[in-house]
């Protein structure tokens, strides 16, 4: 009944053809019903096609894509429920919506066993019709968003970097099926390097915007009193230096995507003002009086800790409350261990193309040193030890990298720092480290709570880059419930 091409699977691009149409066989041998069964199915979107016979149906099914048959069980030639288990068959993934009369319903039971989708008995009326297949189109759809989602994670664009088989990611990647198919805000949480800007990018590429604008801006990056012309823009004369009118990120990136990267270090002014554009898309240029309209998804991305931001306003709650309709939580590397393997695999290979060499192998002992790692700087870390392992070449030196130190820092076990005792084996060179590392967690500790934890502040006494001190707090175990940081031997 069916050829071999005829069941052949669909293959990624195809996928994302359909991913906004569906199609629909209507097999009837009563020309009335066919046509307003079509009537019906084209008003809610579905492309029709008709067959009278079952074997009609079959060409129509092998000659081109098909999501869901409307079957009549009461065929000439080949009964309804043969041609069933033959679409089931070969096109297992097709819903199949039986016809059958009232006399009959016996049948129509049967065939739900046999795998259809549902059924409606004659005489049916026109709405009856409508209810079941807009349920048809919403499985559908939703089956559809699933697949391509799926399949553009596996792809070679850069996705790669967040798959995984982490219970966690599986969740994560459900909510981004939705949040990618919707305008609302989202708000991505984790820490520095878990993939933030890799997971908005795939938000946008799933979303209706995906051939607009992408645009990302870092709000750490640019001094706070500049920030406001940078989203915003300016006409000529608002400020010093300002000869000329300038568009801002917002205008730039109408109708597209914008990714407000560390959401947190926006100053809070500027946060008010980021609030009335969220509500009702609209917002002047500095230094003018008009009104601009702009229509722009926001995604906005932080590592800081949400509860102590709203405690300290840091971050207005109601901005927050704002952002939130979708939150994404992307899970440190060192809680999804699982995925290390299938990470180094998918670095070694893109990396190895990117520098003309051939990959290199992770022998069994350089894959336990890797599982054994805490990896603080999450994917980068662990996208930056590949990089090192193609360019030395040497498997000893680079698995050196990932082992603990005398003093207790870097390696697997580097929850905080411990301080060897004075005949320890590590000779003056591991004392002298490990009485730095000491004293460099004590400063951290202390700039901390002289600035009662607003880590952009310490950050600046410190003389140090916001990002190096979120990486030393890891680093040192540096918690905010002590008072005080005091490293004792063994602690």
């Amino acid at each position: 009944m069916f050829s071999a091409t005829g069941s052949a699977v669909l293959n990624h691009s195809t996928q994302i053809e359909r991913a906004n149409f569906l199609n629909l066989l209507i097999v009837d041998d009563d020309r009335a019903i066919r046509e307003a069964c079509r009537e019906v199915a084209q008003s809610l979107g579905f492309n029709t096609q008709i067959a009278e016979s079952a074997e009609q149906a079959f060409r129509v099914l092998e000659s081109s894509g098909t999501d869901a048959v409307l079957l009549d069980l009461r065929l000439p030639g080949t009964g309804g429920l043969e041609a069933l288990h033959a679409i089931k068959k070969h096109r297992a993934d097709a819903l199949v919506i039986v016809v059958t009369g009232y006399g009959t319903v016996k049948s129509a039971v049967q065939a739900m066993k046999d795998g259809a989708y549902d059924y409606v008995t004659k005489p049916f009326s026109m709405e009856e019709l409508r209810l079941l297949l807009e349920r048809v189109a919403g499985h559908l759809r939703l089956k559809t968003e699933n697949r391509v989602l799926r399949e553009t994670i596996k792809s070679r664009q850069g996705f790669g970097n967040i798959i995984g088989r982490a219970p966690d990611m599986e969740k994560l990647y459900r909510i981004i099926a939705k949040a990618g198919q919707s305008s609302h805000p989202v708000l991505i949480l984790g820490e520095s390097g878990t993939g933030k800007e890799v997971l908005a990018r795939l938000i946008h590429k799933l979303s209706p915007r995906a051939h607009r604008t992408f645009l990302k801006v870092n709000c750490a990056a640019v001094p706070a009193d500049l920030l406001e012309s940078e989203l915003f823009g300016y006409e000529a004369g608002a400020f010093t230096g300002a000869t000329h009118p300038k568009p801002g990120k917002f205008e730039l990136c109408n109708k597209g995507t914008i990714l407000l990267d560390e959401i947190g270090e926006m100053p809070p002014l500027l946060q008010a003002k980021l609030l009335h554009v969220l509500q009702d898309q609209t917002f002047s240029r500095l230094g003018s009086r008009t009104v601009i309209k702009v229509d722009v998804r926001i995604l906005a991305a932080t590592n800081i800790d949400i509860p102590e931001a709203l405690a300290t306003k840091r971050l207005r709650e109601d901005l927050y409350y704002r952002l939130n309709a979708f939150t994404l939580s992307l899970p440190p590397l060192r809680e999804r261990k699982e995925e290390i393997p299938i990470l180094l695999k998918h670095f070694m290979s893109r990396m190895s193309e990117s520098y003309a060499r051939p990959p290199l192998p992770l022998s069994p002992p350089l894959m336990e040193a890797c599982l054994r790692h805490a990896w603080p700087g999450n994917l980068r870390e662990l996208s930056n030890f590949i990089k090192r392992y193609l360019v030395l070449g040497d498997e000893t030196l680079a698995a050196s990298e990932l082992q603990p130190r005398p003093d207790g820092g870097g390696g697997a076990h580097s929850e905080g720092v411990t301080r060897s005792s004075g005949n320890s084996g590590g000779g003056l060179k591991s004392l002298s480290r490990n009485a730095k590392d000491e004293a460099e967690a004590e400063a951290i500790a202390r700039a901390l709570e002289d600035t009662n934890w607003n880590r952009k502040q310490a950050a600046a006494q410190l003389k140090i880059s916001y990002k190096a001190l979120l990486y030393k707090i890891r680093q040192y175990g540096i918690a905010q419930s002590r008072s005080t940081h005091r490293l004792s031997a063994g602690a």
